[in-house]
């Protein structure tokens, strides 16, 4: 029998920290997996849930997009896996005496970590301009409403629609082009704050906005760099792809800010040896490096290269740089004129060690370098990124076996919702192709990206916002403006299948449309119906859920976009200028309709029903990888010369980044806890450097408020506060700290964004602690 859902919030006064672990996975998270299985779904549906879980037949799990093997194990899941689907095929359930029970106002009080624990959302709900409560509401009123609000707007532009990476291909296909038939772009998404910054950096070194290695080529590596990036947390299945290239002889090398559990030592419980002899090593050499010192280190590696090459020769691959690239002189010059100075202040690693590192690169003969958020949200991660490629372009490590570009993606189809058009800033390709295939032409200026959309929500110049998925508000930077900015609107419009903080923080009127989850049976046109999702690698693949939905009438995400449609441009049956024409009601009872169009539209979709049929996968052509091919201007991979930046850490203060703790994904609290790190029973804690805590005149266990100063573009320091945070003595480098979001996001400034990609700079925050009075 699953458990009922708290009645309180997490309590921070009972925070207690152990030593943090320096093993990941293994029994104890098998265990704890289970338990929070059993709490939300009970014994037997957790059987038979967590046994479909990424299997061929099965569903794809919602959490992270690290793709799977072809053969497949029992249990292809991970801990935080098991959580996510538990989260999502709860028992729990909010109908419509919930909303009755609790008002807006209380519910707004509550922690991120009791919306979510309330269980699965059951019925449409409405919040009248003026309400306390919401109410329930009739689908087909609940969708008049919104496009009558569509439709009243004096400008398309006047509205935004929001995608969270779980969304499938079929359902961002649809949701695209009932924005694009409205006549916007305004299709910001949650890439916009996490891996905008590797597509903007490798879009225009390699040409594709991708990374270019497939699974094969992480076991096959000789070397892997895993920089700012924590899989046993974020991504803990692709600790048994590093277990397998341990196994066939590779080094790995572990650059973060703080020592992860996971890169340390892995106990992979399918496994004897991962159960009962200690499991394996996983990180040869850990480099403990500064915020925001990434690039440093990646122009020390190309320095150290270029100088052993002209030193003994036989270091780079000078077929490859000649044939394939363009602008290796400007790079090597610019490296000539590096300075080991700079290079070692940057990163906080003593020259020898940079020297270590790349000696280790230059005697590798296939290399990759993954990476995450630690590189993405920095102001220059974009130059950061180019200096990776230049790295990997010195040695040909593009387009060969184990060797290549690795951003590692958060949600489960996030690449693939960018891949369909989700996307603020399409080609003229792409809007064409679409043109052609639905009869309309589809706006060609650009959108708001997430940043841009919240100043135009605090600007009054949009009126109505629309959610597919995700959580909008703890999500994004800067809470109270962006908290601000949606009560502005005067109507938002949340499609969920939970409670979250977006349902609380709302324009005048809201709507809540709950929807069809990744294990929930989707039966429309009187069978059951797949969807597909696209992997980390550029693998395409089949999802289908087989439970029982927890409400009768729940729509899938295809099924309401596609019944918006309908009431926005007509039924299909008689021509309409200027909007897509399409028969409606035949793509929501037919999502095979939706792959054809998808096949006419996108490149690599050819015979697509086909590839997808019987569990099979749909690789994605990828010029870098398949065959050396770059589309950029010159058909070339592009070496760039990038000016070091890194953070300045003023007198007195720190530099804070955001992140996850291990109960936790991207914006779901799963639990109170941080085992890996050691830290129990609360959230609302900053982790610093002993030495630190003391020279800043603060005690361990001292609670503090934390204060954000960040000089804008008028000259004036703002500052932003984050109340009664728990000081904890980690092992940080000398001048960095770390705490969770959401409850630091308050802290990142909007206008505070990565150069090029706007990318918010949650990893590079100036941070002061105060006493509490």
């Amino acid at each position: 029998m699953a458990k009922q859902a708290p009645t309180a919030d997490i309590d921070e006064s009972k925070v207690h920290v152990t030593g943090r672990k320096k093993v990941a996975v293994g029994v104890p998270a098998v265990l704890h997996a289970l338990q929070i299985s059993y709490d939300q779904m009970g014994v037997k549906r957790s059987v038979e849930t967590l046994l479909r879980v990424n299997q061929k037949d099965g569903f794809d799990c919602p959490g992270c997009a690290w793709p799977e093997e072809d053969k497949r194990h029992i249990a292809e899941f991970c801990e935080n896996g098991a959580k996510a689907v538990a989260e999502e095929a709860t028992l729990r359930r909010i109908g419509p005496e919930f909303f009755v029970e609790h008002s807006l106002a209380e519910l707004a009080e509550h922690d991120d970590w009791w919306l979510g624990q309330q269980g699965r959302l059951t019925h449409p709900m409405i919040l009248d301009e003026g309400a306390t409560h919401y109410r329930p509401i009739s689908w087909d009123d609940a969708l008049r409403e919104i496009a009558d609000a569509l439709r009243g707007l004096d400008d398309p532009d006047q509205a935004i629609f929001y995608t969270s990476g779980r969304t499938s291909n079929e359902a961002a296909f649809m949701y695209q082009l009932l924005v694009r038939g409205l006549g916007t772009n305004n299709l910001p998404d949650c890439s916009n704050m996490c891996h905008e910054s590797s597509g903007s950096a490798l879009t225009e070194t390699l040409g594709i906005g991708k990374g270019t290695v497939t699974i094969e080529d992480i076991h096959e590596a000789d070397l892997l760099i895993i920089a700012g990036q924590n899989p046993g947390t974020n991504h803990p299945r692709m600790l048994s792809a590093l277990e397998k290239a341990k196994k066939r002889g590779a080094t790995i090398i572990a650059v973060n800010p703080l020592p992860e559990a996971g890169l340390v030592r892995f106990e992979n419980p399918q496994t004897v040896k991962g159960v009962i002899l200690g499991g394996t090593k996983i990180a040869d050499q850990f480099v403990q490096i500064r915020l925001g010192g990434d690039q440093a280190l990646f122009q020390a590696i190309g320095k150290h290269l270029l100088e052993m090459e002209d030193a003994v020769g036989g270091v780079l691959d000078h077929d490859f740089i000649r044939d394939h690239t363009s602008g290796f002189e400007e790079y090597k010059q610019a490296m000539a004129g590096a300075s080991w100075r700079d290079l070692v202040a940057a990163t906080g690693v003593p020259e020898k060690t940079l020297r270590r590192v790349a000696e280790t690169v230059r005697t590798s003969p296939s290399t990759i370098v993954c990476w995450a958020m630690g590189l993405t949200q920095h102001k220059h991660s974009v130059p950061t990124l180019r200096d990776i490629v230049n790295v990997l372009l010195l040695q040909g490590n593009i387009g060969r076996p184990g060797a290549g570009v690795c951003p590692v993606r958060g949600h489960s189809n996030v690449q693939g919702d960018r891949t369909m058009g989700i996307y603020e800033k399409p080609s003229e390709a792409f809007l064409s192709a679409l043109d052609a295939e639905f009869g309309f032409r589809a706006p060609r200026e650009h959108g708001y990206d997430t940043v841009e959309a919240i100043r135009a929500m605090r600007d009054g110049k949009a009126r109505v916002f629309m959610a597919m998925g995700g959580n909008f508000v703890s999500a994004t930077p800067d809470t109270a403006v962006t908290e601000a900015a949606l009560r502005n609107l005067d109507l938002t419009v949340q499609v969920s299948t939970k409670l979250n903080r977006s349902h609380v923080v709302t324009g005048k009127r809201a709507i809540i449309l709950p929807t069809l989850g990744r294990t929930d049976r989707d039966l429309r046109g009187g069978r059951e119906q797949k969807v597909t999702v696209e992997d980390s690698m550029g693998a395409v693949h089949a999802s289908r859920g087989r439970l029982v939905p927890p409400s009768e009438d729940l729509l899938s995400e295809v099924a309401i976009v596609a019944r918006l449609c309908a009431l926005l441009f007509g039924d299909g049956t008689a021509p309409a200028d200027g909007v897509p024409q399409a028969d409606w009601a035949a793509l929501e009872n037919d999502y095979s309709l939706i792959r054809t169009h998808i096949a006419n539209v996108v490149p690599g979709f050819a015979d697509y029903e086909a590839k997808i049929d019987k569990g099979r996968t749909l690789m994605l052509p990828n010029g870098p990888r398949d065959a050396r091919k770059f589309a950029t201007a010159d058909g070339k991979a592009h070496f760039t010369d990038n000016a070091l930046e890194y953070p300045f850490i003023p007198h007195g203060r720190l530099i804070l980044q955001t992140l996850r703790s291990h109960d936790q994904y991207n914006t779901t609290i799963y639990g109170k806890d941080d085992r890996y790190r050691g830290i129990h029973g609360g959230r609302r804690v900053v982790m610093v450097n002993p030495k630190d805590i003391r020279k800043l005149g603060f005690e361990e266990n001292e609670i503090v408020d934390l204060v954000s100063e960040w000089t804008g573009p008028d000259g004036r320091v703002e500052e932003r506060r984050a109340e009664e945070f728990r000081i904890v003595a980690y092992s940080t480098p000398r001048g960095n700290a770390a705490a969770y979001y959401p409850e630091t996001n308050v802290l990142v400034p909007l206008d505070s964004v990565a150069e090029v990609s706007g990318t918010p700079t949650s990893k590079s925050v100036v941070i002061r602690l105060e006493h509490r009075g």
